[in-house]
């Protein structure tokens, strides 16, 4: 993509300003999902089914409209994703039958381009040093909507008996972001030697991976997103269970998540990585983690369920942003964007896998064991940051001021 004269620091906070909107629309379902099923006759499987088909075709849409962006510029593609998901919150407001609620996650899923498209243009805004800012600007509007979204789902969710309120609000606030793309973002003009996305077998993309030797890499991306995708499916179904809460307890409980989010990405990371390493900031994460999940099985009070919960979350999102740090190091600039590509390829495929394992165990074997399958792939990731993962510690350090916006 081209940038056209100076840059403007004005246009990347609309940019930033136009993706708290949009996820604060999309927090707005995390509380009610685990309710709404149930509500119209289904059950925990159908939980995760529901979770896990958003994801899918999540990620199997995410490459088209990365490389439409390309090809006939940012604005238009996030515009038309926008709209998609206003149209799919709308659709889930109004789901009177289980089968709407799958429909709408799945449509929703197929839109699900604005954030990696938002992305995309604030890189595009950003010059090569202001690049690890506006990557930091992303994060930080994540968190945000991380907080506003679940927050006020739960609140107007209420009692639980009614959702339709939550998924009209998400729609009404996709919208906005629609009219404020429309008005406060300038045309952008994709690069004629822009190539396009499209093209490649997943021989090419096997080939890619084994020339970098990166196998574990992109495998710690499938096992890390399964245990958080699986965490957040648990989670509300789980305090439910035990302490009887609904969506306005489990969206303020994800309200301080996304605050812990701002807090580490926003603020922390970036001197955490600096004073005592990428491999030593992902290795107590994992920790934090697994310990988190594991410690599930003994807490019984309202307090402790919750602060496990909260630990768990918080351990987790210092993992993500190192795996990109790492994954951004190992291969030139030129192909990197294909590189990051496969590891959100990865990461889809352990945001469906992650919500049906421990969906299937919790149905079989309850919650002790179905938060044990949890932890395992945690602890795949802290005995990879201990031992193979040591060949990325003279990963190029410069990269390590981007870990706040990764």
């Amino acid at each position: 993509m081209t940038q056209q004269g100076g840059i403007r620091p004005s246009a990347m906070w609309l940019v930033f300003f136009v993706i708290v909107v949009d996820l604060t629309g999309f927090g707005i379902v995390i509380p009610i999902l685990p309710f709404i099923s149930p509500a119209l006759g289904g059950d925990e499987i159908d939980v995760a089914l529901v979770i896990a088909v958003y994801s899918l075709c999540a990620g199997l849409a995410g490459p088209f409209w990365g490389g439409l962006s390309d090809r006939i510029g940012r604005k238009w593609v996030l515009m038309i994703c926008l709209f998609g998901g206003a149209l799919s919150y709308a659709f889930l407001g109004s789901s009177s039958a289980l089968w709407m609620v799958y429909a709408a996650r799945a449509f929703g899923g197929l839109m699900a381009g604005s954030l990696p498209v938002a992305s995309a243009l604030m890189a595009d805004l950003s010059t090569p040093e202001r690049r690890a800012k506006a990557m930091g600007l992303v994060g930080t509007a994540f968190g945000i909507g991380l907080i506003l979204g679940p927050l006020l789902g739960g609140l107007l969710a209420g009692d639980g008996e009614s959702f339709s309120a939550a998924g009209w609000f998400a729609c009404a606030l996709s919208m906005a972001s629609v009219l404020l793309a429309a008005v406060l973002l300038s045309n952008d003009k994709p690069t004629k030697s822009a190539a396009p996305s499209g093209g490649k077998t997943p021989l090419s993309m096997l080939g890619f991976v084994r020339e970098n030797k990166a196998y574990w890499l992109i495998a710690q991306y499938v096992f890390h997103t399964s245990a958080v995708s699986a965490a957040i499916y648990l989670s509300p179904l789980w305090l439910a269970a035990f302490l009887d809460w609904g969506p306005k307890e489990v969206g303020l409980l994800f309200g301080g998540v996304g605050l812990a989010m701002i807090l580490i990405q926003g603020a922390l990371m970036d001197w955490l990585t600096n004073r005592f390493g990428l491999l030593t900031v992902l290795g107590a994460g994992a920790a934090v983690f697994a310990i988190s999940l594991l410690a599930t099985s003994v807490v019984t009070d309202a307090w402790g369920r919750a602060a496990v919960i909260f630990m768990a979350f918080a351990g987790a999102t210092c993992c993500l942003p190192v795996l990109n740090v790492i994954s951004s190091s190992v291969v030139s600039a030129q192909e990197r964007g294909r590189m990051m590509g496969i590891t959100a390829l990865a990461g889809s495929f352990g945001r469906v896998a992650g919500p049906l394992v421990s969906g299937a165990v919790l149905a079989v074997s309850g919650y002790q064991l179905a938060w044990l399958m949890v932890a395992l792939p945690v602890l795949v990731v802290l005995w990879w940051s201990q031992t193979s993962a040591r060949r990325y510690s003279t990963a190029n350090q410069s990269n390590t001021e981007q870990v706040a916006g990764s």
